[in-house]
């Protein structure tokens, strides 16, 4: 397959396509990170103790079924490319488990744990299924690294969208659609979510293409491809940096209703319009923080580099994080407007966290003569899930160990257990991650000598004489 420019830009269609995709992932991913918790412990009445290991036992038992999931779909040949076939084949299983997950059954306390593990358990292997290859279409939509830059910031332009459509209506949904039944109301709105998922993964199918591919002749090895990608110091860096995100992210969406229901006490009186109470207002204000500072990235994304910007950023969101401390749990407009510049710091950096990837995929390709965009985009999902894994650990810790009563007024102790959840331990995470940006290897000058590398290689595999008369292609660099 012949290779556009690299300055060659993608239709705007292609870019909104590619963004639904993750709108449809945080109708779910986002719902989890919020209210799973809560859903558990608060609505469905699991205890935070046995809820304790679930997450990361789960986890455990598929510790490898991102990177299994990655060698498959490098391994897949159809018509519509190595990665779009399985935003069409797995967007049906994706809204049924994440449907089941809040169906509530009516089951003893020790049914509804089983229950809660397989369904956490089936709705983790169908993420992996549909997101890995979701994420590895990022690194060969375009040969371009400013061009996937660009595709990521309006990925996460609908991935904070989709955030923010959840912060902001889910509560209300609840309460409308389950009249006062909270059980009903999560089922409703869970079955609403999985139907538009379904449609926007399929929008996303049908609007995106693939573009770039591996070396004509290119041998696959498993042993080989692992041994490579550990080999990859950006993209062990990179890991790191995706699981301080995810925890941080995890950690603080899942305790913000514990934070404003136990520690601030909101009620659940409406504030905004007679229907929004403040924590919802606090997280849809948060999420459009997200929405515009990721919107903010598009017209310099060509322009910076990535890995120090982001690095900035995460610092800033870590200090915000940290402030919320010390601010006077009365201070609603303080809390809000902290919360507002954090989110609007955190929303570019995860785009182009993201988009740091493809320039690893193309590091891999240039340094090993190998390219496996999905066994190297599957290290995405695995920091995702680990983050989550983390992130479900620390929150049920932390309300156990500090004394946490459901639906009781709390001890000074227990108060302390959510404030640390919802402040402190976020901001070292993100503080965390800031300082593994900066470590990370390839600045946008390296970035820059790579790109224009592969692209003499795609070229002279074209037409081997056409650059370099007779002389044979460059050998990979080892």
């Amino acid at each position: 397959m012949s290779q556009p420019s690299p300055k060659d830009g993608l239709k705007t269609s292609e870019y909104v396509g590619y963004a639904l995709g993750d709108t449809a992932s945080n109708f779910f991913f986002q719902t989890f990170n919020i209210f799973l918790t809560y859903y558990y412990v608060d609505v469905w009445g699991i205890p935070a103790t046995a809820l304790l290991w679930m997450m990361p036992i789960v986890r455990l038992i598929g510790a490898f079924d991102d990177p299994i999931m990655g060698l498959v779909a490098d391994r897949t040949n159809t018509r519509w490319g190595k990665f779009r076939p399985y935003l069409l084949w797995g967007s049906i299983p994706y809204g049924l488990c994440g449907y089941l997950m809040f169906a509530g059954p009516n089951l003893s306390p020790d049914g509804k744990l089983v229950y809660a593990y397989i369904t956490y358990a089936l709705m983790l292997t169908s993420y992996t299924v549909i997101n890995v290859p979701y994420s590895s279409l990022l690194g060969v939509i375009s040969p371009s690294s400013g061009t996937r830059t660009v595709a990521s910031s309006f990925r996460f332009v609908g991935a904070f969208g989709g955030a923010f459509l959840i912060s902001l209506g889910v509560r209300p949904l609840v309460k409308h659609l389950g009249g006062g039944n909270e059980m009903q109301g999560f089922q409703l709105t869970m079955a609403i979510f999985a139907a538009v998922s379904v449609v926007m993964f399929w929008i996303c199918f049908a609007t995106t293409k693939e573009r770039v591919t591996p070396p004509p002749g290119q041998q696959t090895d498993v042993r080989e491809e692992l041994r490579e990608l550990f080999r990859n110091w950006p993209w062990v860096m990179l890991l790191i940096t995706s699981i301080f995100s995810t925890t941080f992210g995890a950690l603080r969406s899942g305790s913000t209703l514990f934070y404003f229901k136990y520690v601030v006490g909101d009620s659940g009186a409406p504030i905004l319009f007679g229907q929004l109470d403040r924590a919802t207002v606090f997280l849809s204000t948060g999420a459009l923080g997200l929405v515009l500072g990721t919107a903010c990235l598009g017209p310099i994304a060509r322009k910076i580099d990535k890995k120090h910007y982001a690095a900035i950023l995460s610092a800033i969101t870590g200090v915000c994080f940290a402030a919320f401390f010390f601010v006077p749990k009365d201070a609603y407009a303080l809390q809000l407007t902290l919360n507002a510049i954090a989110q609007f710091a955190a929303g570019p950096t995860s785009a182009l966290t993201w988009a740091l990837y493809g320039d690893v995929a193309d590091y891999g390709e240039w340094k090993f003569g190998r390219r496996s965009t999905g066994l190297v985009y599957s290290a995405s999902l695995f920091a995702i899930k680990t983050g989550i894994v983390v992130g479900g650990f620390l929150l049920p810790f932390f309300l156990d160990r500090f004394g946490f009563v459901r639906n009781a007024t709390q001890t000074a102790t227990a108060v302390l257990g959510i404030t640390l959840a919802f402040s402190l331990v976020p901001a070292v995470f993100a503080l965390l991650k800031a300082g593994a940006l900066l470590i990370y290897p390839l600045d946008q000058k390296r970035v820059a000598e790579i790109e224009r590398d592969l692209a003499v290689r795609r070229a002279e595999r074209v037409d081997p004489n056409a650059l370099s008369g007779d002389s044979p292609a460059p050998k990979p660099a080892r």
